[in-house]
This record gives C-alpha cells, sequence and structure tokens, in this order.
C-alpha cells in the first residue's frame, strides 16, 4: 500500500491511497471462510457451504466491504500518524474514467480532498482589557418585578372597562377583504393578554372596551407578525398564520383583570416559605437580590460573549471555505446552496472559536476529569426539575436521572461542550484585565 499526500496550499490536500492485492487479499479470503460456515444456504449443511460458491454469489460485495474497511482504517491512521489537524471529514474524489471491475487481482486508487485547520498561535494576558459588568437593579425593574409577583397571587376580578394589563375572554372571526364575516373561515374563542400585544396602536384600539363590545382587530401588526403568537391565539399551525393575510372580529366575552395581592404574612409566606420576609422591605429587598443574582449571571455571560468576539477578531485566520461547504453539503443533501451561504457566517463563528478553544486547551494543559462532567450533568438536571417542582430529587434519583442523561450520546456531548467552554472562560478571566464596571438593569440590557 502506498499513500501519498498533495498540498495544494495550507489548508487544502488530496490524500491518495494506491491499494495491492496483496494488501486486501488475506482479509478478503478470512471474510469469505467466515461467511460460509455462519450462512444458511439450501443445499448444504450450515458452516459446509464451500468458500469457492460463497465467493461467487458474494465475492465482489465481500471484496468492496474489506477494502472499504482498509481505506477507512488507513486513512485513519494516516492522518493520526501525520498529525493532521482535520476539518470535517475527507471527502472522497468521484474519477468517473474509472471503472474497476473487482475481479480480486485489481490494484485500486482511491483520493481524497481534506480541509485543514490553519497554523496559528493563542496568547492572551493583562494587555487584554475588558469590562466586568456590575448590574444595580432600578427603581422600575424592581417595581415592575414586585408587581408581577403580587398579581401571580392576587384576584381575579371583571372590571367594567378594559385597561392595560388586562385579558379580553373574546371571540374572534375572520374577516374578508370588504370587511365582511368570511363565510367558513377561521374562528376562535381566545383568552388576549393586553400585555403581548406590542403594536401600540392595536393596543390603544383594545383599552377601554367592555363586554359586547366589537372591534376590527389586525392580528398580523398586534403580534409583530409573529406567527407562533399568531397561531396559538387562534388555534392554528405557524405555516398557517405566517400566510395570513385577513382581518378579525373581535368581540369582547368578558374583561379579567388580576389585581394584586396585599402584602400580607400569607402572600409572604407564599413566595418565601422559610420565612424570611416579614414585611415590605424585606420583600423588596428579596426582590433586588433575586434580579441582581440573575444579572450577575448574565453578566458574567456578557463578559463571555465580548472575549469571545475579541478573540474572534484579534484571530481572524482562514479556513478551507470551499471544501467546507462541500462536506456540509455531502454530510447533509437536502440542505440547499442558499441555505448553506446563509448559515455558513454562523457555522464559520462556531468552528473558529472551537479551534481557538482547541489551541487554549492544549497551550494552557486545561483538562477535566469525568467525574466532573457527571458534577454538571447532576446540576443541570438538578435545575431543571426545580422549575417545576419545589421538592429537590434525592440523591438516588438524581443519580439515575444522570446515568440516564449521559447514555444518550447527544446530551453527554452538550454537556462536555458546556464544561469545557466553562474551563476555557475560567482559564481566561484569570489571566486577561478585567475592570468592575456598576451599571444599571436597563442600560446593561441595552448592551449589544
Amino acid at each position: 500500500m502506498n499513500i501519498t499526500r498533495d498540498k495544494i496550499n495550507e489548508l487544502n490536500s488530496i490524500i491518495t491511497i494506491n491499494i495491492t492485492p496483496e494488501d486486501y487479499k488475506a482479509n478478503v479470503e478470512k471474510a469469505l471462510k467466515d461467511h460460509s460456515k455462519k450462512v444458511n444456504m439450501p443445499g448444504f449443511r450450515k458452516g459446509n457451504v464451500p468458500v469457492g460458491h460463497i465467493k461467487k454469489l458474494y465475492g465482489k460485495s465481500i471484496l468492496v466491504d474489506q477494502i472499504n474497511n482498509l481505506l477507512s482504517d488507513s486513512l485513519t491512521n494516516y492522518i493520526s500518524e501525520n498529525k493532521l489537524e482535520v476539518l470535517g471529514q475527507p471527502l472522497p474524489k468521484v474519477d468517473d474514467k474509472t471503472d474497476y471491475k473487482w475481479d480480486f487481482e485489481e490494484a485500486y486508487e482511491f483520493s481524497y480532498e481534506v480541509g485543514l485547520a490553519p497554523e496559528f498561535n493563542v496568547e492572551f494576558s493583562d494587555k487584554d482589557k475588558f469590562s466586568k459588568y456590575i448590574v444595580k437593579a432600578d427603581e422600575e425593574t424592581i417595581e415592575s418585578r414586585m408587581k408581577n409577583l403580587r398579581r401571580s397571587y392576587g384576584k381575579m376580578t371583571n372590571p367594567e372597562q378594559s385597561e392595560e394589563g388586562d385579558v379580553l375572554y373574546s371571540e374572534l372571526v375572520q374577516l374578508s377583504p370588504d370587511g365582511s364575516v368570511f363565510e367558513g373561515g377561521i374562528s376562535s374563542t381566545t383568552s388576549l393578554r393586553l400585555d403581548l400585544v406590542t403594536d401600540a396602536d392595536v393596543k390603544k384600539s383594545l383599552i377601554g372596551l367592555k363586554n359586547g363590545d366589537v372591534v376590527e382587530f389586525d392580528i398580523q401588526k398586534a403580534y409583530g407578525n409573529d406567527a407562533h403568537r399568531i397561531g396559538h391565539v387562534l388555534n392554528i399551525d405557524e405555516e398557517t398564520a405566517k400566510e395570513l393575510k385577513s382581518k378579525f372580529q373581535l368581540t369582547v366575552k368578558n374583561v379579567n383583570r388580576l389585581s394584586e395581592a396585599d402584602l400580607t404574612e400569607e402572600f409572604f409566606n407564599k413566595l418565601f416559605s422559610d420565612g424570611s420576609v416579614k414585611n415590605a422591605d424585606d420583600f423588596k429587598a428579596k426582590v433586588v437580590e433575586e434580579i441582581e443574582q440573575q444579572m450577575a449571571y448574565n453578566a458574567e455571560r456578557k463578559l463571555q460573549a465580548d472575549i469571545q468576539a475579541y478573540a474572534l477578531e484579534k484571530y481572524n485566520f482562514e479556513l478551507p471555505d470551499a471544501f467546507l461547504k462541500r462536506w456540509i453539503k455531502a454530510t447533509n443533501e437536502k440542505v440547499t446552496e442558499e441555505e448553506i451561504e446563509k448559515d455558513y457566517p454562523n457555522f464559520v463563528k462556531n468552528l473558529k472559536w472551537t479551534l481557538i478553544e482547541n489551541k487554549l486547551m492544549q497551550a494552557n494543559n486545561i483538562e477535566f476529569k469525568s467525574e466532573e462532567v457527571v458534577a454538571l450533568a447532576k446540576e443541570r438536571i438538578a435545575q431543571q426539575f426545580a422549575m417545576y417542582s419545589p421538592a429537590p430529587l434525592s440523591d438516588e434519583q438524581l443519580n439515575e436521572y444522570t446515568m440516564q442523561f449521559l447514555q444518550n450520546r447527544e446530551s453527554a456531548n452538550r454537556i462536555y461542550d458546556e464544561l469545557r467552554t466553562i474551563k476555557v472562560f475560567e482559564y481566561l478571566t484569570g489571566v486577561v484585565n478585567t475592570t468592575n464596571k456598576e451599571i444599571d438593569y436597563k442600560a446593561f440590557m441595552e448592551l449589544k
């Protein structure tokens, strides 16, 4: 066997593998014998089918399988031994002029296109400067959060007229272009939350309504052409909602308003069962703590995003773009050329960051153990269950769910990638220069 590499440029190569009969004959003969011992065939006892008969019936398919196995192993070993950092997977070059007979005495030549990662070094230090935001809850945000919590435990009333924040229990009927009711059209009886209506003019038209009032309702304008929201309101699929152009007749059946709960001990204990909140001041302090804890997490994500964007700009290396696009197409035949071009910039961003992460881990001996993967998986599963039940899982249940979760390759890879990212950013935030910067909630939310 002879393997050669034709270096087209720093990012693209052609690997050619030449196979002679001596390379594959022994494997093919063994495979034929193994097959003859296993196959059930009329007229022969099991295990006594002549090898020649097997070769006559199945020889070519066995030959092809053995050559494919040989190619795969040889290519993998060559890449490993020559320390080639391959992007994607090698792509077979198809030569329409080659016509193999597959006659057990033939020499074969196969060529593969290979895309390679560029050579570059990554180095960060305290000369690389970033802002680490300390987000402070502003009064408007605090009051809004307190109001939402109080409404969550408040009582439902039915006022005479609708106000902002109310819910209109309404009947929606599709209209024809001339404004008349469209016979056999879409109709739905639903609850419309005014706080979810994004268009100011439409929202204004729904305020001050009473039971029995009828208004024209432009649903696409109301929800900013959000097909998911429109489909939910009308109980139709998103594709239909996306194509919908009609306006609707809205008839108010009832006005519902959720009043705010009083600041009583009963309310505080429902929210904070540990008894830590005794009065309105304690309640506000807890809300501030909750907001700022969440914002601390978001600020950490912002710092990570800033470092990543900085790294991608600082190390703006080239990739074998033409090869990668062919590889994407080869591994997903249903994807169109237009979709590849549209999604390729985001694909490149993620790939470049992965290569930077690889360099950082190699250069700085960043490692993690299997126990850390399991611990992170446990943490994520516990958080997920906490969203639905205040009672924590037992250690036994958590261990069982974690093992099941990690047996799924996609789930395990996701946790592995998350831990890898955590470790890389732990290293980076330890070497770059970060300066604390206080910022209020609204200003932070407006940052890009």
